[in-house]
């Protein structure tokens, strides 16, 4: 008698933990997380242990675990931003890149001033290729920030994918005065002057490629190529 009222107690927890939620916080995690202290009397993201479990998850590929993780937070707090951030990173870094697309929208929806969520958003649509859509999104975070860095290289991803050699040369020109000690940049500069076939401009940038990356594989195999 006294096992079969353990085990019923046992199967109204889980029962309670999956349905009754909205009566207020409920012990209901995932598996691969510690469960909070003082379960049920605070919300389970008030526990600092969710969120180093969460990279730990994520720095060993469990990233449904990690996704399962931020669910659970979302579930107690829909509007949580950095929860919807992460699981957005975790959809992106797994290839879900649709769910990371309705994931950063979600935050951008709550907070049209995230610049983070914004440049998030241009991660899937580079993966998926979307070109225009990507640059629209850059753009975006350009016309607030006039040279945040990460805009400008993801707009100059966007240029190279649409074979826009015009465009990019002068954005990468403009670009290596803001940034004079990047590498990044004088790729794209030796990049777009190569597909024009201008070889005296191609050389110089993969030469100040190699000023700052000295095995950089791409330059080297160029300047290889064309002494």
């Amino acid at each position: 008698m006294k096992h079969f009222k353990i085990k019923a107690f046992a199967v109204a927890l889980v029962f309670a933990s999956t349905t009754a939620h909205a009566v207020g916080p409920v012990c209901f995690w995932q598996a691969g997380y510690k469960t909070p202290e003082g379960c049920g009397s605070a919300p389970a993201i008030n526990n600092s242990s969710i969120w180093q479990t969460n990279y730990t998850l994520e720095s060993t590929g469990q990233y449904a675990l990690a996704v399962a993780g931020m669910d659970e937070v979302l579930r107690q707090t829909p509007t949580h931003q950095f929860a919807l951030m992460r699981r957005a990173w975790l959809n992106y870094s797994q290839g879900r890149h649709n769910d990371a697309l309705r994931d950063y929208n979600q935050i951008l929806a709550l907070n049209p001033k995230a610049l983070d969520a914004r440049l998030g958003l241009t991660l899937p649509l580079l993966a998926q290729q979307r070109w225009r859509e990507a640059a629209v999104e850059a753009n975006k975070v350009i016309a607030v920030s006039a040279w945040d860095y990460t805009a400008h290289i993801r707009l100059m991803i966007c240029e190279e994918g649409e074979h826009k050699w015009e465009t990019l040369t002068r954005h990468a020109t403009e670009l290596a005065t803001r940034y004079p000690g990047d590498a990044t940049v004088q790729v794209y500069l030796a990049r777009s002057a190569a597909w024009q076939n201008d070889l005296p401009n191609a050389r110089r940038a993969y030469l100040n490629v190699l000023q700052h990356l000295p095995e950089h594989i791409e330059a080297n195999a160029y300047l290889k190529k064309n002494p």
